[in-house]
């Protein structure tokens, strides 16, 4: 197997598309995070993460979900919230979103669960897997992490 280029990413690889990616690190840095997430990781952990709470990680991005560690969760919050108005660049996609598809990506933008969206919105967790699931395929996107992603730079989260 080649040696993967550390800017490039073995997901630009048609046979790892679907490959979820982790990030287990003993740094926390912003830049750290952004490259990652930029690259394609669905998850950002510390090593002091607790073996219970790694194997819940692997579990939930192994479903689709994006999972990071709750200190680098506070630190992104804190930079989208504290930064001045960001650029809004709407996916070319977003047109082919209905509004509840919208809705559902402004709230994974929030860093709800499947079932927190359903619970915020007073319907069926399996509903909102199929508005997420919908709406990634819609604008190409490979994993939750990256909607979140599409859902602030389209405005969609406040």
């Amino acid at each position: 197997m080649a040696a993967a280029h550390p800017r490039r990413g073995d997901r630009a690889d048609p046979d790892l598309t679907h490959t979820k990616i982790i990030v287990l690190t003993t740094f926390e840095h912003d830049e750290y995070v952004f490259d990652a997430l930029r690259h394609g990781a669905s998850g950002f952990l510390l090593k002091d993460t607790k073996p219970g709470e790694l194997l819940r990680a692997i579990r939930l991005v192994a479903e689709g979900e994006a999972l990071l560690s709750p200190s680098v969760t506070r630190k992104l919050i804190s930079e989208f919230a504290t930064a001045s108005a960001r650029p809004v660049r709407p996916h070319p996609q977003l047109d082919a979103l209905t509004e509840r598809e919208r809705e559902i990506i402004g709230l994974v933008g929030e860093g709800l669960s499947n079932e927190e969206i359903a619970e915020r919105l007073y319907i069926s967790p399996a509903t909102a897997r199929t508005h997420v699931s919908r709406a990634m395929t819609k604008l190409g996107a490979r994993d939750r992490a990256q909607l979140a992603v599409f859902a602030f730079q389209s405005g969609l989260t406040s």
